[in-house]
């Protein structure tokens, strides 16, 4: 990988890790259509250390106040009916299933499930559950002005059912196109959560499995030598920084605006992908060694 190589892609992490449009797939994408080898899952997941820095630099009060509550919680019986306690075990609940399903899918994860055709038909499914999400809970906002009844919840609101829920979702963003954000934010907006909630929580749950999947892959890469470190760790740097404003930026637009342009672009970029693979423009395969 060229220097060159590992700005544009830590540039493509960094923008869009947390927007809901699927981190794995630009880079795949981005790979395939500029003609360079597929960066792989070891490359995705060291990078999005980066991100994930900067998603506990930006949410570092609500982290260290979850963190403390917690750890007091463990020696202190009353404190287990605090609200920052109680996250603190969501987060660990809610992290279960991705655990699960990544040790059990790491070679697919790794192989097939980086198909184009698949990652077409996720950026197209995907955005169709976003937007229906999206709409369900502008029709709630809507009528919550006028009736309190309709009002959605708040990170308060939630339990072990919906944290659960909440890790099944962002399980499915194993699959490249899937979106660790869109999909969980979906999830909670069709549990009945408000925009800021759903992504709030989206982006304290990804920390474990995110910080976990990096040092395993480091461990991987550091034993396999399969690793280009000076640009790995020159696009980690990139993706921080870029990704940290991202952050700053998507938690304003959430409060006042519709989710339908990304929708509009996941749908619209599947459709392009299904159209040049299916006319033998790009191979389905395009960037992956040996390819």
């Amino acid at each position: 990988m060229s220097w060159f190589e590992s700005f544009i892609l830590g540039l493509v992490q960094g923008l869009t890790e947390f927007l809901p449009i699927s981190s794995s797939a630009h880079l795949r994408l981005t790979a395939a259509f500029a003609g360079w080898e597929d960066p792989g899952a070891a490359f995705t997941a060291i990078t999005q250390i980066g991100t994930e820095t900067a998603v506990l630099i930006y949410f570092r009060k609500d982290i260290a106040r979850i963190v403390s509550a917690w750890f007091r919680s463990l020696r202190d019986k009353s404190m287990r009916s605090d609200h920052d306690a109680q996250m603190g075990w969501l987060v660990i609940v809610g992290s279960i299933p991705i655990g699960v399903l990544g040790v059990t899918l790491k070679d697919h994860i790794e192989g097939p499930f980086r198909d184009l055709r698949l990652i077409a038909t996720t950026l197209i499914v995907m955005g169709v559950v976003l937007g229906i999400a999206d709409r369900i809970a502008a029709r709630d906002e809507a009528g919550g002005r006028h009736r309190a009844a309709r009002e959605r919840k708040t990170l308060k609101d939630l339990g072990v059912r919906d944290g659960l829920i909440y890790g099944v979702c962002q399980a499915m963003a194993l699959i490249p196109g899937v979106s660790r954000s869109g999909a969980t934010i979906s999830g909670g907006l069709l549990m009945g959560y408000t925009r800021e909630a759903a992504a709030r929580y989206s982006f304290l749950l990804a920390i474990p499995a995110v910080l976990a999947s990096g040092v395993f892959e480091l461990k991987d890469a550091t034993e396999g030598g399969h690793v280009s470190w000076g640009p790995t760790v020159f696009a980690t740097i990139i993706a921080f920084a870029v990704g940290y404003a991202v952050i700053a930026w998507f938690m304003k637009f959430i409060t006042t605006k519709s989710f339908m342009p990304f929708v509009i672009y996941r749908i619209a970029l599947g459709i392009l992908l299904f159209i040049l693979v299916g006319t033998d423009t790009l191979s389905p395969h395009a960037g992956e060694s040996g390819s």
